[in-house]
């Protein structure tokens, strides 16, 4: 008979890890203990396989007003305001459990958001899943669109975009990434900081359960077994998904601005990953502080919770304020008026002493404030000082041949007409299950290159300001090239706001990979790594947040590098809508930006949705060109961003040319306008699906005037063709109907899903 596990490997911790924590404390931990170590030093809370690298992305820029390191980067916008944006990842909790741990995603979002002072003004949604080709990837996307449609609409913030991708190298691995900006008066910012010794911590909302117990912080930081996902679905790891109460989180939002209004809070922190003990070793670790935790005083919804649930749960709708006890009562009507619990679970107390004469931030959890002390660590252990491995790198041996197997040296087979249909997505299916107009501030919404809105809302100062946001990702180039595919979706991202007329300020990012004790996995993060910094040093970016989601493997098979990138721009006057995808009958087309990719293929094929629907997965990708991207974004911008200033212009369209190539930007347009369009003869076939970025295709009414202002801007510009008729016709590859583009397009998600019963 094989003996018991040793408890601190039933934990997640190895054993030079238990022999670190002996280091720290200086004896043998308890049970207690080693529970708080095993979910702070997990994956998912201690990034300790990726801080090294991330420490490489540029983090810094004057209108920075919180980097990385808090619940959410924070930019200054002007006019005394500032906007908070983050992103997350539920992917584990949503294989298991769609529903819940789509919609336990928004929820922990939003307090990262609402936790830094600022009201949440908009949720992104960017969602990976297997083909549409079996039951179970049917109920994982309506499960999970349904739990982010169910608490995002309950909870009164709109989801106003996001991304849809399907690729077998999801089907046991769904990504589920959500995005939330909000925004502030620049006075009202706080951090999650403890201070001032005597103060209490006051837990804010639901009760505390056992379920989440393990959840993201444990369950996220450890591959699935079976190969076919199966095990995703067994009901023992159900209780590690969190479940939520939209209602609750909307009391919640409203109690905590108004505890920020009043100047009632000294610092304040939600509780996400790993729970209490997450956010009282925090707090106490950035402000030098100890802290006092009663484990008898957190309210329950379950009896018999032993100190190690009660510490650990993940239970959703929660936050912790560090209050003066003269504020208490004050607070404690404020929370009444918003039917909302609120509790005195801790104290902020002096630091400890230690042998050296230094001070120790210590946590001590305690049967009673003033009863037995059942678990004492430093906060900082907690926190901030997890083991950090240098895991071992390696260049994936088959990589070579896979790049050499490039689909841009083919002849092009089949009718060009069939494959423009074939690549022909519109995610409106999942859009119409969200509500996108909440607060009325949406100006541009789901389904475009980025969605706009206006920088508006209570307690805001008046600003003819508007926020752009954009997410990205494209595994594909990823898999061929973690570095100059990151670098290009950054890139990609950028020119989604110049077609809105949007500066980028900020990047966040949501790092999605696969078991990171594969050598070669590690290899691909850092490799991505450097592409996104790269990338945001060429820009002029600085990254202010983001998230590391690894062991998303089945069966030992890791999922596609998945860097996904969310982007935050401002545009200084939004007085009227940009133009959009509808161009007019008699409109020249035109082609601007660089008509040849910085590649060994002027229009590369590798890494392409059209290649890629037809299992050609290998090729080159093309290099990035921060000088002649910027040129071409920077004229977009300001072409873009006068018209919604309430300038008259010749512009009556514009889409960047992204997934799918020329010829699906084209089409694109053509569905949307319902006009059809007259192009001429392109180079090659392959110019129609090549994909690089960098490229938009815009309407103008006067052409001359258009193509003067591109050159005097230095800006390469191609005319390609003129709208009118009921066909898109590219040269003599491409002569498709208007009416069967827009049905196509339109219908081909939703006939995918009904097609599964």
């Amino acid at each position: 008979m094989s003996s018991p596990e040793p408890l601190h490997r039933a934990l997640g911790l190895t054993d030079s890890e238990l022999e670190s924590i002996r280091e720290v404390l200086g004896r043998e931990p308890n049970s207690l203990e080693l529970a708080l170590y095993g979910v702070m030093w997990s994956e998912h809370c201690s990034y300790k396989s990726s801080r090294i690298h991330l420490r490489r992305l540029p983090t810094e820029a004057a209108h920075v007003l919180v980097g990385p390191g808090e619940n959410a980067g924070v930019i200054d916008a002007g006019d005394g305001i500032a906007v908070a944006i983050r992103i997350e990842s539920h992917n584990h909790p949503s294989a298991i459990e769609p529903y819940q741990g789509a919609a336990t995603g928004v929820g922990g979002i939003l307090r990262d958001v609402f936790t830094m002072g600022a009201r949440p003004l908009a949720v992104m949604d960017p969602l990976f899943f297997g083909e549409l080709n079996d039951a179970r990837q049917r109920w994982l996307v309506e499960g999970v669109v349904s739990g982010i449609s169910g608490y995002g609409n309950s909870v009164g913030v709109p989801t106003i975009g996001g991304e849809l991708t399907f690729d077998d190298c999801y089907a046991s691995n769904p990504l589920v990434n959500v995005l939330c900006c909000g925004a502030l008066p620049t006075e009202r910012l706080v951090l999650g900081v403890a201070s001032g010794v005597g103060n209490l911590a006051v837990l804010l909302g639901s009760s505390t359960g056992r379920d989440g117990i393990g959840g993201v912080s444990v369950l996220a930081s450890a591959g699935f077994d079976g190969a076919d996902g199966a095990e995703s679905l067994d009901d023992a790891k159900r209780p590690s998904v969190q479940v939520g109460d939209p209602y609750e989180e909307k009391r919640l939002i409203e109690a905590c601005l108004a505890l920020l209004d009043e100047k009632l809070v000294v610092g304040i922190q939600d509780l996400g990953g790993a729970g209490i003990v997450c956010a009282t070793s925090e707090t106490a670790a950035r402000g030098g502080v100890g802290m006092d935790v009663d484990v008898t005083a957190i309210p329950l919804r379950e009896a018999g919770m032993a100190p190690f649930e009660i510490m650990t749960s993940e239970s959703q709708e929660r936050m912790l304020a560090i209050i003066t006890p003269e504020n208490w009562d004050a607070v404690a009507q404020l929370c009444e008026k918003w039917e909302v619990r609120a509790s005195i679970v801790g104290h902020v107390v002096e630091p400890t002493i230690d042998e050296n004469g230094r001070k120790v931030a210590m946590l001590r959890v305690r049967h009673g404030f003033d009863g037995e002390v059942l678990a004492e660590v430093p906060a900082s252990s907690l926190a901030d000082e997890a083991p950090l491995y240098e895991r071992p790198m390696a260049r994936p041996a088959s990589l070579d041949a896979t790049v050499a197997d490039d689909p841009s040296d083919d002849e092009p087979i089949g009718s060009p007409n069939d494959d423009l249909l074939d690549l022909l997505l519109d995610p409106a299916w999942v859009y119409r299950q969200y509500d996108s107009q909440l607060f009325l501030n949406t100006v541009v919404g789901p389904g475009r290159d980025a969605a706009l809105l206006r920088l508006a809302g209570p307690g805001l100062p008046y600003s003819e300001r508007g926020i752009a946001l954009s997410t990205d990702s494209n595994p594909r180039w990823c898999a061929l090239d973690p570095r100059a595919g990151t670098a290009l979706t950054v890139a990609e991202s950028v020119a989604n706001l110049a077609c809105v007329g949007a500066t980028a300020k900020a990047v966040v990012n949501c790092l999605n990979f696969g078991n990171p004790e594969h050598p070669e996995v590690m290899w691909q993060l850092s490799e991505s790594i450097d592409g996104m910094t790269e990338a945001c040093v060429g820009l002029g970016l600085p990254v202010i947040g983001g998230n590391v989601s690894l062991y998303n493997e089945s069966g030992g098979l890791d999922i596609d590098p998945t860097p996904v990138v969310g982007l935050l721009g401002v545009i200084d006057s939004l007085v009227a809508p940009p133009p959009g995808w509808a161009w007019h009958e008699g409109d020249d087309i035109v082609l601007v930006g660089t008509r040849h990719a910085n590649s060994p293929y002027r229009f590369p094929l590798g890494g392409t949705r059209w290649a890629t629907r037809r299992g050609r997965r290998g090729g080159h990708v093309p290099h990035f060109d921060a000088e002649t991207l910027a040129a071409a974004i920077d004229f977009v911008v300001g072409e873009i961003a006068a018209i919604c200033a309430g300038n008259p212009s010749d512009v009556t369209a514009v889409h960047d040319v992204g997934g799918g190539g020329l010829a699906v930007a084209l089409a694109e347009i053509v569905a949307v306008s319902g006009l059809g369009a007259d192009v001429v003869e392109l180079e090659s076939h392959a110019e129609l699906f090549a994909e690089f970025p960098g490229r938009f295709v815009m309407g103008t009414n006067d052409v001359d005037a258009f193509m003067a202002r591109a050159d005097l801007a230095g800006v390469p510009v191609a005319r390609l063709g003129v709208v009118g008729g009921r066909d898109l016709r590219i040269g003599s590859m491409v002569n498709v109907g208007v009416d069967d583009v827009t049905s196509r397009r339109r219908g081909a998600l939703g006939e995918s899903l009904a097609a599964l019963g």
